[in-house]
């Protein structure tokens, strides 16, 4: 008699936590969420001219010299929301070195008016040559949107101190003034770099 009552009571406590915890409170959880924090809660989506062209929490790769590019990424062929993940690489491992000191090269090729001529012209953000853990980082250091200012003004037709100004005023601080580090979201300063200055190539 015990035992059929203790399945009894094991089968209804089953019953009432799933309806509880799998349903009533995820239904719960979600309607506070979009009623509180609609944006968020549907990923931070931009749009234009009623389009969906990205979120402000996911990076996409931008590889045109006119815009502002963003960290690489290892996530799948480069920022797969499906495959997120980093190289898992440690700083001594010979491939990453290698991958470092090709990005190296290659974004100092890229920006000759900031690295002027010659293979050790500059010293470049890391942030530029080392992908995020998550491979979706959608932010690069202050220090790396300034570092490709004299590229796209370049082929903005647009003077530097405007560029600057325009990096200036999409550096988001730190959390609270003392959490993390000021970051610069790359697609929200291509989308006003786009509304700004048109392409002069």
């Amino acid at each position: 008699m015990n035992i059929k009552r203790n399945l009894i009571v094991a089968a209804l406590m089953t019953i009432v936590t799933t309806l509880l915890l799998g349903v009533a409170y995820p239904l719960v959880v979600t309607g506070l969420a979009q009623a509180l924090f609609p944006g968020k809660a549907n990923g931070q989506l931009i749009e234009r001219d009623g389009k969906i062209i990205g979120s402000r929490i996911i990076g996409q790769p931008f590889s045109s010299p006119g815009y502002f590019h963003g960290r690489p990424s290892a996530a799948g062929t480069g920022y797969d929301a499906a495959n997120s993940g980093g190289t898992n690489l440690g700083p001594t491992n010979k491939k990453l070195i290698d991958v470092v000191r090709s990005a190296v090269d290659a974004i100092r090729k890229e920006n000759p008016g900031r690295c002027g001529v010659g293979p050790a012209g500059c010293d470049v953000p890391i942030d530029l040559v080392t992908s995020s853990a998550s491979g979706l980082d959608p932010h690069i250091s202050p220090a790396a949107a300034a570092f490709q200012v004299p590229r796209v003004a370049r082929e903005r037709g647009a003077s530097e101190t405007d560029l600057e100004r325009l990096v200036a005023r999409h550096t988001i601080g730190r959390q609270f003034g003392i959490l993390g580090e000021p970051v610069v979201n790359v697609l929200e300063l291509n989308l006003a770099l786009d509304a700004q200055f048109a392409r002069s190539k």
